[in-house]
């Protein structure tokens, strides 16, 4: 018997936009947050799995960079591509205050407040991407394009290979 997965805030989100996404459930390992495991999880490749990340510009503030689970942030792209001289990841404590979600669970979509958001060119390169649906253990499988759409991003080389 199947086990019914509860929607998330960020579920509810895009069900009132009308966008149309999956939401595929994996086994948490909480010694192991990294995208690789959650690709091995589902089957797909890595660099197909997205992970959010927040950072802080010296000049405007937050802002959110979606980047393939195989990659890193590329700070000094990043820093250009938001108008801002440099960033650097916010602190992992204050994730939650400033988001609303936790580390492993947060979510392009539903955020305490919009931020500024970016996302790595390859995402264009998938009929569907992979992206947390706001808590851990649960993805969306999701069209890139009605992702970068609804969250205004802007889309950008932004990412180096880990």
């Amino acid at each position: 018997m199947r086990q019914k997965v509860e929607k998330t805030n960020a579920a509810r989100l895009l069900d009132k936009a009308g966008i149309r996404y999956g939401l595929v459930p994996y086994v948490v390992d909480e010694a192991n947050l990294a995208a690789s495991h959650i690709a091995e999880q589902l089957g797909e490749p890595v660099e197909q799995v997205f992970k959010t990340l927040v950072l802080s510009g010296d000049r405007t503030g937050c802002f959110v960079c979606v980047v393939p689970g195989n990659s890193e942030v590329d700070l000094k792209a990043a820093a250009k591509v938001s108008g801002n001289k440099k960033c650097d990841l916010i602190p992992m404590k204050d994730l939650l205050g400033v988001t609303g979600y936790i580390r492993g669970g947060c979510s392009p979509v539903g955020m305490k407040k919009h931020f500024p958001t970016y996302f790595h060119s390859t995402a264009a390169d998938f009929d569907y991407i992979y992206v947390s649906a706001g808590v851990r253990g649960l993805q969306f499988r999701i069209s890139p394009a009605d992702l970068i759409s609804y969250t205004g991003a802007v889309v950008a080389d932004i990412a180096v290979q880990a």
